[in-house]
């Protein structure tokens, strides 16, 4: 399984736009993603559609966090983007054989792979932008400079 990178830049910029409390560019959030900035914007758009982030326009523009951080669940974040964490890419049989186990398999699987999707999402429901916010700096008073 393959975590979809989309959903690890929208996240890393959440907690980034959350910490700094300011419209910041798609240029600077690219910098800290270590990503391009034409990434950024493809991936924030959704994001925006969702109300998570706010956008300004101009050469002031940017992005800044619109949510509350410990209200903001990883699960919001999937669903704006339309992720999926468990999928098959591939399916093994065919529908059109006689054999039940070739002929059923695919649909097993894609229920057994729903299944686990969905316990993906319930368990990022658990996780937020401010949790992972405290993880990194803590309680706040070591905040380092250059973040």
């Amino acid at each position: 399984m393959e975590v979809n990178s989309d959903f690890i830049v929208a996240v890393h910029a959440l907690v980034f736009l959350n910490h700094k409390q300011s419209v910041v560019s798609s240029e600077a959030l690219a910098e800290n993603v270590c990503t391009n900035a034409a990434r950024v914007r493809k991936i924030m758009a959704p994001l925006k559609r969702a109300g998570l982030v706010e956008t300004r326009e101009g050469n002031e523009g940017g992005y800044r966090f619109s949510g509350d951080a410990a209200q903001t669940n990883l699960a919001s974040v999937a669903e704006a983007l339309g992720v999926r964490f468990v999928e098959a890419r591939w399916h093994s049989g065919s529908a059109d054989k006689k054999c039940l186990v070739a002929s059923g398999m695919a649909g097993i699987m894609d229920d057994i792979f729903a299944d686990l999707d969905a316990g993906c999402l319930e368990r990022l429901e658990r996780i937020t932008v401010g949790s992972i916010d405290k993880r990194i700096f803590g309680d706040g008073s070591a905040v380092p400079k250059s973040a």
